[in-house]
């Protein structure tokens, strides 16, 4: 993918958080690829559970953004759109504060069905959660 392109699209995912759940965790896109997606969100105590870690919630909302929007940049949206339609969010490392990244990938691409896992690090590498997702992709209209 040209650096162009690179972006445009990063621009466009990043306006489009405005009023969203999105804007409210601080998500930010920080870079795509053909086959990848990826993004960032602070940990602080806006993501926190009662324990002073982040809340697994959380986690899956930074996933399924990601895997939502990595399906919706792959798609024709004039013709069909991505339905969020599974996910599966293991929790694996607890995480107090700092920032974690997230990237999706796809499993498969298909045309009438995406499925893409989520992997959520630490700044040390660490992996935080893993979810899968399943997107269908259906026509504009039948939403």
């Amino acid at each position: 993918m040209e650096e162009a392109r690179k972006k445009e699209i990063l621009d466009q995912l990043n306006k489009a958080r405005k009023n969203t759940l999105g804007e409210t965790l601080e998500i930010v896109y920080t870079d795509v690829s053909d086959e990848h997606l990826t993004a960032t969100m602070p940990v602080n105590s806006r993501v926190h559970q009662p324990y002073g870690i982040l809340h697994g919630g959380a986690s899956c909302v930074l996933a399924e953004t990601l895997g939502s929007c990595l399906s919706l940049i792959h798609v024709d949206t004039s013709k069909s759109v991505p339905v969020g339609t599974n996910i599966n969010s293991n929790h694996l490392r607890a995480k107090r504060d700092g920032m974690v990244t997230g990237t999706a990938t796809f499993i498969r691409k298909g045309n009438t069905m995406h499925v893409s896992q989520i992997e959520i690090r630490d700044e040390k590498g660490h992996l935080i959660n893993h979810t899968t997702m399943t997107n269908n992709i259906v026509p504009v209209g039948k939403v």
